[in-house]
């Protein structure tokens, strides 16, 4: 049985462009996967904690050596890397905040990128252990970011995402830039009429 994961980022709730794209990727993945799941993660409200030194030597000690501090700190970890390995294909909602990602998608991957859970080192070097999977990545931001315009360089969001999911195995990964957000705040555009052609790529994603 097929399952996604839906991930969304963003605080803002029914204003956010992110989620109703994610949303519209979702409900399109399950018409075209009838007998699957979709799992939602909302970041914004899933209390993320932080690496911090209990998390760390937990992380790298035999599971015999734990003490229960360690599992304290690692209990949220292995519940979201068990959440990654029994998916499919996972699709994030993110907005891009000062170029990058916001604080919890970045927590999140600090939760799931696990030494000898989601990726090992070995005699040639790292290798993924999260095969087999596709991501899908919907980042909306207020200004255009979009390959060819003048603002396109500041975009680091989407090549760290790829080289993320890259390192602990996924390399089948999407990018949908859903650039301008700004036009809608300010009522310069329509909202139905901006994400009505998003909506139909985010949709052909869903299906491919």
């Amino acid at each position: 049985m097929p399952k996604l994961l839906q991930i969304d980022a963003s605080p803002r709730g029914d204003y956010s462009i992110s989620r109703k794209l994610s949303a519209a990727f979702a409900e399109s993945w399950k018409q075209a996967h009838a007998d699957g799941t979709v799992v939602h993660r909302d970041l914004t409200k899933t209390h993320l904690t932080f690496v911090d030194m209990a998390w760390i030597i937990g992380a790298f000690s035999a599971p015999d050596k734990l003490t229960e501090e360690h599992k304290q700190a690692l209990k949220l970890s292995d519940e979201l890397v068990a959440e990654l390995l029994a998916t499919d294909h996972i699709v994030i909602g993110t907005p891009m905040y000062n170029f990058s990602i916001p604080a919890n998608l970045k927590a999140w991957i600090d939760h799931i990128v696990r030494a000898g859970k989601t990726f090992q080192y070995g005699a040639h070097g790292p290798e993924g252990l999260v095969k087999g999977k596709k991501a899908t990545v919907i980042i909306a931001s207020g200004g255009d970011y979009a390959p060819g315009t003048p603002f396109a360089p500041y975009n680091k969001e989407s090549e760290y995402l790829k080289t993320v999911f890259g390192f602990i195995g996924i390399t089948d990964v999407e990018i949908l830039l859903a650039g301008g957000t700004n036009d809608v705040t300010q009522g310069k555009k329509d909202e139905k009429s901006f994400l009505a052609p998003l909506t139909e790529e985010a949709k052909k994603l869903a299906h491919a």
